[in-house]
């Protein structure tokens, strides 16, 4: 459920922002919507349903497409349904907060494919997300199954954080648009994660990019820094029982994005990183499945 709640919100975030991107940078720079749904993990399936990779298309996919497993509203639909089949371990509020994000998803999607209603559904989704997740830590007794909220919540966090890096990656072609392009390519991925004001407040100088990768991988204080996300899930899967084999993949991860040397790294290079990472964190997932789901 908390898996499913966060991807929802990530997702909006991740349109939201790549629209307003796209809408910054020139028209000549190669940055087009077919990234997303490679992003994302869904490109062979969208080339299986459209043949073009324009913007309603794309946004189609990632928010309303029933086919589409990581689509917003199933997202949303599962984790309602999660959460109903877990009730009594839930504030009763819970329930009444994801039932009626359910229904808002479902309603008003459609109203976000044309731009002028895209950013009140996403900000709507975004807030209401925000609501469930603070509500549950503000009512909910901090046992292990509180345990695995945070343990959902913060490894979902973590891949999306690493996508969106990607999308920075990607959007490069040459050393040339890396230095006209930087500054609107890392400020939209800053803000995509919600950590604009925290990298203006805790670096102090302008958006480059080796000090915003820095910053969304390695920061120890930023709660959707890949660093971040990957302590908050040690420190959960400490709490439970059995886990000293999902232990190794979790440290693994860390080892991993504390090696990254940003400054060193072009963008085919930072590309075969952040793979690097996801593939960790898919080996997290597994190992958590395997010892308390299996």
């Amino acid at each position: 459920m908390s898996r499913y709640i966060e991807r929802a919100e990530n997702t909006a975030r991740l349109v939201n922002t790549y629209h307003f991107l796209t809408m910054d940078l020139p028209r000549n720079t190669g940055v087009s919507w077919d990234l997303l749904p490679t992003i994302t993990g869904g490109k062979y399936s969208f080339s299986d349903h459209y043949q073009r990779h324009d913007e309603r298309n794309t946004v189609k996919f990632l928010l309303a497409d029933s086919f589409n497993p990581g689509a917003l509203v199933n997202s949303i639909s599962n984790a309602r349904e999660n959460c109903r089949t877990c009730r009594e371990t839930l504030p009763g509020s819970a329930w009444e907060v994801v039932n009626e994000l359910y229904h808002y998803s479902k309603n008003h999607v459609m109203e976000a494919l044309p731009r002028r209603g895209r950013f009140n559904y996403l900000t709507e989704i975004i807030h209401r997300s925000q609501q469930l997740t603070g509500l549950l830590a503000g009512t909910m007794s901090h046992d292990h199954a509180y345990d695995f909220i945070r343990i959902g919540r913060n490894l979902e966090r973590a891949d999306m954080t690493t996508r969106v890096v990607d999308i920075g990656a990607m959007s490069l072609k040459n050393p040339d648009e890396a230095v006209t392009l930087d500054v609107h390519v890392w400020t939209s991925m800053l803000r995509a994660l919600g950590a604009y004001q925290m990298y203006r407040k805790d670096v102090q100088h302008g958006v480059k990019y080796e000090d915003v990768v820095r910053f969304l991988l390695q920061n120890a204080l930023l709660p959707r820094s890949v660093a971040f996300c990957i302590n908050e899930v040690e420190e959960s899967v400490g709490k439970l029982p059995l886990y000293k084999d999902t232990l190794k993949p979790i440290r693994s991860v860390h080892r991993s994005v504390q090696r990254i040397a940003p400054d060193k790294l072009d963008a085919h290079d930072l590309h075969k990183e952040v793979d690097h990472l996801q593939v960790g964190i898919s080996e997290i997932h597994n190992q958590i499945r395997k010892t308390w789901f299996a």
